[in-house]
């Protein structure tokens, strides 16, 4: 086994993209370019946190869960710019919201951790 497939931050982070990627296949009227850039953002935060584990370095570490906390945030841009448009509900748009603010904590909490604070 990985060292990043023991990670609780990991496992919500995939279920998270799955979550992603579902409502990314039933949505109808989302164009192709924000679905293209919310599927990579979901997908980067799971691949930098496992990315991140490889790294021997506290600061490469870090660099990496940096990256995937940044993806978190741009996933919650890009919903936030779809409930404009009224391609998400408010109530979609409320659970991506929490469940990005979840593993922004989580990531944030490892970032601080390779800081020695």
């Amino acid at each position: 086994m990985f060292d990043f497939e023991k990670l609780e931050v990991y496992k919500k982070a995939k279920q998270f993209n799955k979550e992603v990627r579902f409502f990314l296949s039933t949505s109808k009227t989302i164009d192709s370019v924000s679905k293209n850039q919310l599927r990579r953002a979901s997908f980067s935060i799971v691949l930098n946190i496992a990315e991140g584990t490889s790294r021997f370095s506290k600061a490469d570490k870090r660099n990496f869960y940096v990256i995937s906390r940044g993806s978190a945030f741009e996933c919650v841009a890009a919903f936030d710019c779809l409930l404009d448009e009224e391609i998400v509900s408010q109530e979609q748009f409320k659970e991506f919201y929490g469940k990005a603010d979840e593993l922004s904590r989580m990531l944030f909490r490892m970032i601080e951790n390779l800081m020695g604070n």
